[in-house]
């Protein structure tokens, strides 16, 4: 799935947001659907969000439209979500790669958090998801200043999965994807779920969480089929049951 207005480098409009998120949605009630990559274009995963419809809205209005309310729907996504990330990934644009599960950025990658220079901040996760993702003092200094990241270091930082050359930077999503595809979706998402919940809980409960997601792993169709072809020595043949 790409984002496709170009002219304005991808930038998150309402319009755009309203139509991902339903589109995200409609994937992820599809059992044959088992990973998601989304994407932009060489130049830009999206270089923020419509400068023009947030200098057009009130505080009042932002608050009605529940416009920043896009990026929790997008993080309820079940399906594993892979960003792939050539270009600019700024603002609501680098919010929305780390609303993703994980990121495999060209080596032109460039992200950042550069809404002080607009006189705002960020408003839709950024200041929480990037100071997990990188530490206190990187996102200080990133959102404080506007300072960018290179892929290599946002990378080197915890932010970016895999870096791969500027022409690979869709390929390599899908491949990645197609791995993921390929492995139990029961396994896979109740994975996904307990990684989420170690940013949320103290450590006991996300263990305790954890544990109970192994044993109903267990209980699956796919982890009998998986155990028993390890043991058979042959491919495992998943289902998602």
């Amino acid at each position: 799935m790409l984002l496709n207005r170009p002219r304005q480098l991808n930038a998150l409009s309402g319009a755009l947001m309203e139509e991902l998120v339903a589109a995200l949605q409609e994937l992820d009630e599809e059992d044959a659907v088992r990973c998601i990559v989304l994407g932009g274009n060489e130049r830009a995963f999206a270089a923020g969000a419509d400068v023009a419809e947030l200098a057009a809205g009130t505080p009042v209005s932002l608050y009605q439209d529940r416009r920043l309310e896009h990026w929790d729907a997008i993080r309820a996504v079940r399906t594993p979500l892979v960003a792939a990330v050539s270009g600019f990934c700024l603002g609501g644009g680098c919010e929305l790669a780390m609303a993703c599960d994980l990121i495999v950025a060209s080596e032109t990658a460039k992200f950042g958090q550069p809404e002080i220079n607009l006189g705002v901040m960020p408003g839709a996760g950024g200041t929480q998801r990037l100071t997990r993702a990188v530490g206190k003092a990187v996102a200080m200094d990133m959102i404080l200043s506007g300072r960018m990241l290179g892929a290599e270091e946002a990378r080197d930082l915890g932010l970016v999965a895999r870096v791969v050359a500027q022409e690979a930077w869709l390929d390599a999503a899908k491949r990645l994807a197609v791995e993921i595809a390929a492995k139990s979706a029961v396994s896979v998402r109740l994975a996904k779920e307990a990684i989420d919940e170690a940013f949320e809980t103290p450590l006991s409960a996300g263990i305790e969480l954890e544990r109970r997601s192994f044993y109903l792993a267990r209980a699956s169709e796919d982890a009998d089929e998986g155990l028993s072809a390890f043991v058979e020595k042959r491919k495992p043949e998943f289902r998602g049951r």
